[in-house]
């Protein structure tokens, strides 16, 4: 297949071949692309902004990353950030810094992956921008979604005595992206390289087509829960427990048997040799969510199916630990990702 020079297009060539037939799908979204802004319109409802920046070498090893992959992981992570506040992702923008190494059919696919989620999402795309770079692949993508001001749920609500849940299971991505790294040192200079993925499907899928957990939140919602604080897992379950400990001004326990983790996760970790119970605390990239429920609500959380609850938040002065299987208590350290 021949391939296009973005410069053969220009700028807004570009962008109109990547746009050109983008539907809008929210009732919120007036006008898209194709004017100097686009235009949304939200009635009695908080209006919920996030915005992430992915950079080649950083955040993403195109050795191993599909672009389309890469570009349906780019929406998600956004979309989790609105979900992890009990809301709903409406509208995303898209700006891309292109290197000379791209051609149009890259962006093209890298596109087709940011589409392909918001059809599944239900989602609009409704703007961004485009420019060359010297650095490599940079995505930047800013997600606008929408909540009722008395269902907002934010990281400083939790109290001594709450009960911490998660979503799903915690790992995964990380070990995947474990085995994607080995892997492809496995194969520098070898021709026609087949990497061993069997059996891995699960943790390979985890780390380069995540999901956020809109369903979590709807689940919530119909079984009338409204968490106390919640994020959702993207730097390590051990930082973001942190993070609503440090907001809401508690402590917290959590118990190292009760923490989710899949038997495919379990058995890279083996092969690994690596602390199972570390990459499910610290690895990150999961976009589970994990949040506080006041005690009264435990029933009604025992009949959702993929919510695991795994410790209790404490008094402040208690410090925030991780139980042991022998009943050991270890601090929790923020050993997540960190980009600096």
């Amino acid at each position: 297949m021949k391939e296009t020079e973005i410069s053969q297009l220009g700028e807004f060539g570009l962008i109109d071949r990547l746009t050109t037939d983008v539907k809008l799908v929210n009732k919120e979204s007036v006008k898209g692309v194709g004017d100097d802004a686009a235009v949304l319109e939200y009635k009695d409802k908080e209006v919920l902004v996030t915005t992430d920046l992915l950079l080649e070498g950083i955040h993403f090893d195109l050795r191993y990353v599909p672009l389309k992959h890469l570009g349906y992981k780019s929406a998600i992570v956004n979309f989790s950030d609105i979900c992890a506040m009990n809301g709903v992702p409406k509208q995303i923008t898209v700006s891309l810094g292109v290197s000379s190494r791209f051609t149009v059919e890259h962006i093209e696919e890298l596109y087709s992956g940011i589409r392909l989620a918001c059809e599944i999402y239900g989602v609009d795309l409704v703007g961004g921008d485009t420019s060359a770079s010297v650095t490599g692949l940079v995505i930047s993508i800013t997600c606008i979604g929408e909540g009722e001001k008395e269902n907002i749920v934010y990281r400083d609500g939790a109290k001594p005595t709450d009960i911490i849940c998660v979503s799903g299971d915690l790992g995964a991505a990380y070990m995947g992206l474990q085995l994607l790294e080995r892997e492809n040192k496995v194969s520098a200079g070898q021709k026609d390289f087949q990497p061993d993925f069997a059996g891995k499907e699960y943790i390979l899928e985890r780390q380069l087509k995540p999901e956020a957990r809109k369903d979590i939140v709807r689940l919530l919602r119909e079984a009338g829960v409204k968490p106390t604080s919640m994020m959702d897992v993207s730097d390590g379950l051990s930082s973001e427990l942190l993070h609503l400990c440090k907001a809401s001004k508690t402590g917290c326990r959590v118990y190292e048997e009760k923490i989710p983790i899949d038997y495919q996760t379990a058995k890279m970790a083996e092969e690994l040799n690596m602390n199972l119970v570390t990459a499910a605390m610290n690895g990150g990239e999961d976009y589970e969510l994990v949040f506080t429920i006041p005690l009264t609500e435990r029933e009604k959380i025992e009949k959702i199916k993929g919510i695991s609850m795994i410790g209790y938040m404490t008094e402040p002065s208690l410090g925030c630990a991780l139980v042991t299987a022998d009943g050991q208590e270890l601090e929790i350290r923020a050993q997540g990702w960190n980009a600096f």
